[in-house]
């Protein structure tokens, strides 16, 4: 579920508000009728409000395709949380290495604009 969530959200989903965030986790229920699905999104494309109020109002369309996709007769009720990505965090940390495509020595050995060879 929660890679069809990101694939939704990050490829699918035309909605400007949505860029930068990222699927976590998808936690469900064991009565499969309800889906927290923890974000992270880069706040300074747009505020957590505005991603949210946006994921809210896809939430049917999300609901939908996944349901599709995943050939599940009852689709649990969607719920967003998220956690903006900080500079200083450990989840911060890796979300931006992973998008400038860096590997961890890079970052251990302090010369974080210099990639090892």
């Amino acid at each position: 579920m929660r890679e069809e969530m990101a694939e939704l959200i990050g490829y699918e989903m035309s909605d400007p508000r949505v860029a930068g965030v990222s699927v976590v986790e998808v936690h469900v229920s064991p009565d499969l009728r309800h889906a927290q699905v923890m974000l992270t999104a880069d706040t300074e494309i747009a505020g957590a409000e505005e991603v949210l109020e946006a994921l809210e109002g896809a939430r049917g369309f999300l609901r939908r395709e996944l349901a599709v996709r995943l050939e599940l007769h009852r689709m649990p009720d969607l719920h967003f949380a998220l956690e903006p990505v900080a500079g200083g965090s450990r989840l911060g940390r890796l979300m931006k290495r992973i998008r400038k495509g860096r590997p961890r020595e890079a970052e251990a050995a302090g010369d974080e604009n210099k990639p090892v060879e």
